[in-house]
């Protein structure tokens, strides 16, 4: 999203110019490792110019991963009119296609250090939160009941779908549409030890 320079952006599109650049250099960097004075350049503008339009780095910062998060979220929103199973379908089918198609970025906000970072704990917090909702929604539409074990299983299912989306790999493992069928798959078989946890056969 470079621009030239002399290029005249309204206010908010040039706010949204600079988030984008900032999104982009998220792929292969650290929150901490985000130069404005690199989003400057590749903008056109002086970094004294960037500053104009965010009060500072960490604002800047706080910009950049509000954006990544609310892209997040939108992606894993399935349409409320859908079916039950359609609708937890379309959630982990959202959430594996965002986590595919943004890896990196994903790691860098979601699972590396940006997660406990000052400036953004409390986003990134959210965002989890906010997913977590949505997996409990989905489990009220299929009509599942409160279980002792409920909120166990489904954070360890949220654990097992994000480092399965994380280090799936298409050559060897298969599609991304089997990638969903094996994180549904999960989730079914975790629901299915609420009532009944199995053990190790004995030896």
């Amino acid at each position: 999203m470079s621009g030239k320079r002399g290029t005249r952006l309204t206010p908010d599109q040039r706010r949204e110019q600079l988030v984008g650049i900032g999104l982009e250099m998220l792929a292969d960097r650290a929150l901490d490792e985000l130069s404005t004075d690199e989003v400057a350049r590749r903008a056109g503008i002086s970094r004294g110019l960037l500053f104009h339009y965010f009060d500072s780095k960490r604002d800047f910062y706080r910009a950049v991963v509000r954006a990544e998060c609310d892209r997040f979220t939108a992606a894993t929103e399935p349409d409320a009119g859908l079916e039950p199973v359609a609708w937890m379908r379309a959630f982990i089918a959202g959430f594996v296609s965002y986590v595919l198609e943004h890896r990196q970025v994903y790691l860098a906000l979601v699972r590396g250090a940006a997660g406990s970072h000052p400036a953004v704990a409390d986003l990134v917090d959210g965002t989890r939160a906010t997913i977590a909702r949505r997996v409990r929604d989905g489990q009220r539409r299929l009509g599942l009941p409160q279980a002792p074990r409920l909120e166990v299983a489904t954070r360890a299912w949220m654990a097992f779908a994000e480092e399965a989306a994380i280090t799936w790999q298409m050559a060897e493992h298969g599609t991304e549409e089997e990638l969903c069928a094996f994180i549904e798959a999960g989730h079914v078989s975790l629901l299915g030890l609420l009532d009944r946890p199995q053990t190790l056969a004995p030896r």
